[in-house]
């Protein structure tokens, strides 16, 4: 049964779609599109413009539970599968994301608001993790152990950990399903999936696509709703023996705590705040490029956005000249104008919150060189800013920002901008820029972050452990890291005695 909406669809944009049953407003359960019991949906709005794009199942407590029964019910058969048959499936799904790829990138724009280009690209992203993951999936080997024992061979291998439930955030709302949900699958996990309720229909795109490429009834389940009930509820529920999470480092505490008294696996990518370090033999426009697109990607609001950019002295005033230069020229607007590099926040809270770390931070004698007020395109955009001489009590270099704001600070020594970096409860990723050498390798040691940027921004992929330190995460995403994730080690003795 195709999904249908509640209420009619009411954005124009919505007409562009070339496959319409990619719009889905129904949960996804047991190979079934289902709907609230009682009727209950919520609202998915175009954060650009605030015009309805789609009612969507509101699921309870008690209908999550049919979805962890559903993936329960088919899990022996997915993990007796021959991996390289799981594969073939896998591979079915990166070539309907790929051919369906303007497709999602416009439902991804219209939910989310980012540019139409950054949602073309997430959509290649997320595709690369499924291609990814079918082809790891088939290496998961077993080892020989050499026997201790006379008259014993011993044998270590990886089986499947069971039911997986995998949280996703609306920043995202695609890639953060398909890092998650592929090496699960690949790995012959089952999996329940709770989207952002404000980004759930790339995720409800996502499983019909799914069910086009051949997983079976249950493998993969969609979940809408309240966040707090359907998490509980697999928090709670025993058969659930991993749960994966992207979000903030608050609700990461609240779901472990959760999984506590069964013991569930964690996998969880929480907040971020990156520093990025501009040293003075940096080449100033490199260093400009990197931090423009450092932290203005998806209008500020990733966990990988350079938040705290510290540049040494000497170069701190051409550094500032170029870098206004290039953040006043961005351009500001809906996702699907032509040309436009920076979307609407996602509600009036982010706006709010990033209002206040600019005011904070002028009011304790930072400069602001351009922006730093809403934005004339409505009232979820926030004009690109620029603030220097930012001190380091601000609230801007001590909590995570999710805007399109830049602070930067001046630092003099080279100790003095690695203590200043690592002087936070987050370790996602740290960026430097400079040309020399040995300070590359000393940097990348003194900083105590999981993934460091050298003299570039683009890092994360497939074959990559994403993840972080401190509070930024437990376990790591992508690679055969992110699959082992998602396996339990088993040992065999067996007696060849005669």
């Amino acid at each position: 049964m195709n999904a249908i909406f509640a209420r009619p669809a009411c954005h124009d944009a919505l007409e562009r779609l070339k496959d319409r049953h990619l719009l889905k407003s129904l949960a996804y359960v047991g190979g079934r599109w289902v709907a609230n019991s009682a009727n209950r949906t919520f609202e998915v709005r175009d954060p650009a413009s605030s015009v309805p794009l789609a009612w969507v199942s509101a699921l309870d407590a008690g209908e999550t539970a049919d979805a962890i029964d559903a993936a329960s019910a088919a899990l022996a058969e997915w993990r007796a599968m021959l991996p390289q048959d799981r594969a073939a499936i896998l591979r079915r799904w990166y070539d309907l994301m790929l051919a369906a790829r303007d497709d999602l990138a416009l439902i991804m724009t219209l939910e989310q608001g980012k540019p139409l280009s950054e949602s073309q690209g997430e959509i290649a992203y997320a595709a690369s993790f499924v291609e990814w993951y079918a082809e790891e999936g088939k290496r998961l080997n077993a080892e020989n152990v050499t026997s201790h024992l006379p008259g014993a061979e011993m044998i270590v291998r990886r089986e499947a950990l069971g039911v997986v439930g995998i949280v996703t955030p609306w920043n995202f709302p695609s890639a953060m399903v398909t890092r998650k949900a592929a090496a699960a699958l690949a790995a012959g996990c089952t999996v329940v999936a709770h989207p952002s309720s404000e980004t759930p229909l790339s995720a409800l795109a996502l499983a019909e696509l799914g069910e086009r490429a051949g997983l079976p009834a249950g493998v993969f389940n969609v979940v809408t709703g309240d966040a707090a009930t359907i998490v509980g509820r697999m928090c709670e529920d025993q058969r659930i023996r991993a749960v994966s999470f992207t979000g903030s480092t608050e609700v990461g505490r609240i779901i472990a705590g959760q999984c506590a008294s069964t013991m569930k696996r964690l996998v969880m990518e929480l907040g971020g705040h990156a520093p990025l370090i501009v040293f003075d033999d940096a080449d100033i426009d490199r260093a400009v490029d990197i931090a423009v697109n450092a932290k203005f990607a998806t209008s500020g609001q990733d966990c990988l956005a350079a938040n705290r950019i510290y540049v040494q002295r000497p170069v701190l005033e051409a550094f500032n000249a170029a870098f206004k230069a290039r953040i006043e020229a961005l351009r500001v607007g809906a996702g699907l104008e032509p040309g436009v590099e920076i979307g609407p926040l996602m509600h009036a809270r982010a706006v709010a919150k990033v209002d206040e770390q600019v005011r904070d931070a002028i009011g304790r004698g930072a400069r602001c060189l351009t922006g730093g007020a809403v934005h004339a395109a409505g009232p979820l955009f926030y004009a690109p800013t620029l603030l220097t001489e930012v001190p380091d009590d601000a609230l801007i270099m001590r909590e995570e920002t999710f805007g399109p704001v830049a602070a930067v600070a001046v630092f003099d020594t080279e100790a003095d901008a690695v203590a200043r970096a690592n002087d936070s409860e987050y370790g996602l990723v740290a960026y430097v820029v400079t040309e020399n050498g040995a300070r590359q390798m000393r940097l990348g040691r003194a900083l105590e972050y999981g993934m460091v940027a050298i003299n570039r921004v683009k890092i994360t992929g497939g074959p990559i452990p994403f993840g972080g330190w401190k509070q930024s995460g437990i376990g790591r995403e992508g690679s055969r890291h992110g699959l082992e994730a998602f396996t339990e080690l088993k040992y065999l003795c067996i007696d060849t005695a005669a």
